[in-house]
């Protein structure tokens, strides 16, 4: 599966293009590893490597992740990161409140 297909990388705004909206910027790709917790929620691409968004992990916090560090991540259990398929977009702050409401502290 390619992780970032040009659909979904032209849909996604520059680095720091959210700044001003802060967490109503919207997560528009979201990546999982099927045998842990982790999950990444881009909101902003800079075109090659890095997205700044959502990262839910030992402490979930916003901040910035690369395609790179995705593409070559193993899980546990020796499984790669994937793409969520189904995932629609979903603003930062829906995402906080659904971490939050489900005993993470963010």
């Amino acid at each position: 599966m390619e992780l970032l297909p040009k659909s979904i990388r032209e849909t996604l705004p520059e680095l720091y293009a959210n700044e001003e909206i802060g967490l109503a910027a919207q997560a528009m790709v979201k990546f999982f590893t099927p045998d842990s917790n982790w999950t990444w929620y881009g909101s902003e691409f800079d075109g090659e490597d890095t997205f700044f968004g959502l990262v839910i992990g030992f402490v979930p916090e916003l901040g910035y992740f690369s395609l790179s560090e995705l593409t070559e991540a193993r899980g546990p259990m020796g499984l790669p990161i994937e793409r969520d398929m189904f995932f629609e977009p979903k603003s930062l702050q829906e995402l906080r409140d659904h971490y939050q409401e489900n005993g993470y502290a963010l």
